[in-house]
């Protein structure tokens, strides 16, 4: 039989019953489980006395847990440590998310130790790491059922983990509206989109004291005369963003979902029967996408239009040859940005 020692230490054999250098070993071991010939690790103590394997109590329960786990894997199932680390992300006791699954109470204790899951809970547990929003609805469904200061602590991981979430799938959406832009130099200014350079770009504008009145049509104004400028002066655009002549003036594709990304301090106001968007950052912020010669290229652009009102800057914008040469909905080129104003 092939082993693999993992330590030796002196104690007492309770196989030969003499004291002597005891080896923790493992082995390969074939078993059939579930009608299903599975192999897997076994760990066990070597008596080179009685050449023979033996095993306490915790490696006997250690080693059925490994056999159910190879046999899990081999169904496609989870694991009883991939059920743990589930519950870890979301910081849930076996019992409470039991509470919120409507399972018996011992389900997910066994479901982590000896006892296999079926398919219908195995694509449950999947889903609950998969969609924290979910999570998020079984937990307010279990509300009452639940101790209020754990529901609390629940609630606020879970919360942190949907806007992960909902911020990646964000991201990937938004590459995935520039892809069939791809290569083409003179759409997004000689340079990839980079979200990191949108998201600080936007901060650097809203946290500026010179930039008055920042709502979503003067932010999109002063991102794309960022980049035209920043095209003019170096051969490169800041962001990679494509813009659009659109009636108001240039605005890039993808707006309405840009300014929903992560970091972005955007606050929805009210006015009338219509909701406006406003930008504003207090306090000391750091912009790790940006390069010192970004914010100079940035600088520049307040100095200039932040304390333009909307329709003056729009005005602007509309003599621009960037735009009078652009048909209307066309992709603006970087060509352009020679001609710029400022």
């Amino acid at each position: 039989m092939r082993m693999k020692v993992l330590k030796s230490e002196k104690k007492l054999c309770l196989c030969c019953m003499k004291e002597h250098d005891v080896k923790t070993v493992q082995v390969k071991e074939q078993t059939i489980f579930k009608n299903s010939n599975v192999i897997f690790d076994a760990v066990y103590f070597y008596c080179d006395v009685a050449d023979e394997l033996y095993g306490d109590e915790q490696q006997i329960e250690k080693n059925d847990i490994t056999l159910k786990d190879e046999y899990r894997k081999s169904e496609g199932l989870l694991t009883s440590g991939e059920i743990e680390s589930i519950r870890g992300k979301y910081g849930i006791t076996q019992s409470d998310l039991c509470v919120l699954l409507g399972w018996g109470g011992k389900t997910i204790t066994r479901y982590e130790g000896h006892q296999v899951q079926d398919k219908a809970h195995d694509s449950i547990l999947k889903k609950i790491d998969n969609d924290p929003e979910w999570f998020l609805d079984l937990l307010i469904e279990a509300k009452n059922n639940l101790p209020e200061e754990s529901y609390r602590k629940y609630l606020a991981i879970a919360n942190l983990l949907y806007e992960a979430d909902r911020d990646m799938y964000l991201r990937k959406a938004i590459e995935a509206d520039y892809a069939k832009y791809r290569g083409n130099k003179l759409f997004q200014g000689n340079i990839e989109l980079s979200l990191d350079k949108v998201v600080d770009v936007i901060r650097y504008f809203s946290s500026s004291l010179a930039v008055t009145g920042l709502f979503k049509v003067k932010l999109m104004k002063l991102m794309w005369y960022a980049d035209a400028l920043s095209y003019k002066k170096r051969g490169f655009a800041i962001t990679g963003l494509i813009y659009l002549a659109l009636p108001m003036g240039a605005v890039p594709v993808g707006h309405d979902s840009i300014i929903d990304l992560k970091g972005v301090p955007c606050e929805e106001v009210d006015i009338g029967e219509s909701t406006a968007y406003h930008f504003s950052l207090s306090g000391e912020s750091l912009f790790p996408a940006l390069s010192e010669d970004d914010k100079e290229i940035l600088d520049a652009v307040i100095k200039k239009l932040g304390k333009m009102s909307k329709d003056e800057i729009v005005s602007f914008m509309h003599k621009e040859r960037a735009y009078k040469e652009t048909a209307p909905r066309d992709v603006i080129h970087f060509k352009f940005a020679e001609s710029l104003q400022i």
